[in-house]
């Protein structure tokens, strides 16, 4: 049994996995009614949270904590208040069970939970909050094939929420009312597989202010948005010549950018594959399994010596499960 602890941002998440299989994957998110994340606020929230959210998972699971053999931890990468409480919650875990710990990159769990469905050498195309990257393993590594240039694809949706008077998360406000939009042309960049939001969030911005409606926008915005990450994507496809797209993050929860991957892939011929959505968002289930094929491989972390890591990339990552 690995227990799996997700702590890098607005979620603090606990799960419990046994050879593949998620047994609990209990989570709670931190919430606004207006504006952002805000780190410190986040941090308390997890370490209140914590011990409750602990509980729920090993009664889901119908375990008791005697059977947990190692402690799989998102030490990177995410917000250093949020990393910390996580982290703290964990190594006091490991030291009163006495169990390994293993520290795991969140972003390399988006991708490795893509197996759970089926997936076996895709590309991932990860769309979330702070995160906008195609990635694929190469030669040891998850290697980055592009990704956003300044803004991620969730935090540029929120900012345009917050600009429209939506509190966090944005997202699915922003796709209620997509539902009832006209498009309207918008910046599209793309540099090769990098993309740009920036010039898009001042376009929108300036258009509401201009009083046009928020649908129109709203439509307007994931139509652009989610072409670029698309076409991006495909590009991946046709570098690296893998036949197997994935979504991960939250952002993976949008059903048009489901329905855009999903008709791009049949268009190519390859295969789409998309995790149930309590794995898209943040998740400890994600952890937890990844922390698992970690620890099968001989992974273990120094309990004194492990610490965040907020700034870790993808392809920092030695990838030795593979």
């Amino acid at each position: 049994m690995i227990l799996g602890i997700e702590c890098t941002a607005h979620t603090f998440g606990v799960a419990v996995v046994n050879k593949g299989k998620v047994l609990s994957n209990m989570r709670d998110m931190y919430k606004t009614e207006k504006g952002g994340i805000i780190p410190m606020e986040s941090a308390k929230h997890h370490r209140e949270i914590a011990e409750k959210i602990y509980k729920e998972a090993l009664d889901k699971a119908g375990i008791n904590e005697a059977k947990i053999k190692a402690i799989a931890i998102s030490n990177a990468p995410g917000l250093a208040p949020c990393l910390h409480a996580g982290m703290n919650f964990a190594k006091n875990l490991a030291k009163r069970l006495n169990v390994n710990i293993v520290g795991v990159n969140h972003c390399v769990a988006h991708l490795e939970i893509g197996r759970s469905v089926g997936a076996k050498d895709p590309v991932l195309l990860y769309a979330s909050g702070a995160n906008t990257q195609i990635i694929a393993y190469a030669s040891g590594k998850y290697r980055v094939f592009g990704e956003t240039l300044d803004i991620g694809i969730g935090n540029f949706i929120d900012k345009f929420a917050r600009h429209i008077g939506i509190g966090f998360p944005g997202g699915p406000q922003i796709e209620k009312l997509a539902l009832e939009g006209k498009y309207i042309e918008l910046p599209y960049s793309i540099k090769g597989m990098d993309v740009s939001f920036s010039g898009m969030q001042t376009k929108l911005q300036q258009l509401y202010d201009k009083g046009i409606n928020k649908k129109d926008l709203s439509f307007s915005l994931q139509e652009t948005a989610f072409a670029m990450l698309i076409e991006a994507a495909e590009r991946a496809l046709a570098h690296t010549g893998k036949k197997e797209l994935v979504l991960g993050g939250g952002v993976a929860c949008n059903s048009r950018l489901q329905e855009m991957a999903k008709i791009m892939c049949s268009e190519r011929g390859a295969k789409f594959f998309c995790p149930a959505r309590e794995f898209l968002v943040d998740n400890a289930g994600m952890i937890a399994f990844t922390g698992e094929l970690m620890f099968n491989a001989g992974v273990r972390d120094d309990i004194d010596k492990i610490d965040i890591n907020p700034r870790e990339r993808t392809d920092d990552v030695d990838v030795v499960w593979r």
